[in-house]
Formats: structure tokens, C-alpha cells, sequence
């Protein structure tokens, strides 16, 4: 992933103003692709934390148990 991301809300703040910049439409053609290239990477920054955060809901939920999802995707891979 892009490290000049810092996290979930920051990208979500930068890709606001990113989709306002665009509506606005008076930027030149570069600048817009520009824009919706670092658009893409935003909203696929976010995708991916969104789903992480689902696993980790559902494996709480089936198991009650509060350990991170890696440790317990680890766990779990050791008893195969």
C-alpha cells in the first residue's frame, strides 16, 4: 500500500476533498486524472481496512474471543 497514507479517516478526509475538487470541474485535464488516480488508491486504501475490519467483527462474533484476527489465522493454520 501507499505509504503517504496515514489511516483510515485521513484517507477518507483526503478522498473528500479530492471528489469535491473534481466536481467542481475546473481543473485541467492532468490535474483531474491526477486526482482520480490518487482517487483509486485512496478508495482502495479503504476498501481493504473496511474489510479487515469485517473479518475481525465476524471472527469475534463466531468466537468471543479478543485476540487480533492474524493471531487467530495463525492459530488456526497450526492445527491443519
Amino acid at each position: 500500500m501507499d505509504s503517504t497514507i496515514k489511516d483510515f479517516e485521513a484517507a477518507i478526509a483526503e478522498l473528500e476533498t479530492i471528489v469535491k475538487k473534481l466536481e467542481e470541474g475546473d481543473l485541467p485535464l492532468e490535474k483531474s486524472l491526477e486526482l482520480y488516480e490518487r482517487g483509486v488508491q485512496l478508495s482502495r486504501f479503504c476498501h481493504t481496512r473496511l474489510e479487515e475490519a469485517e473479518k475481525r467483527i465476524e471472527i469475534l462474533n463466531e468466537r468471543g474471543d479478543l485476540r487480533p484476527a492474524g493471531a487467530i489465522f495463525s492459530k488456526d493454520d497450526e492445527r491443519k
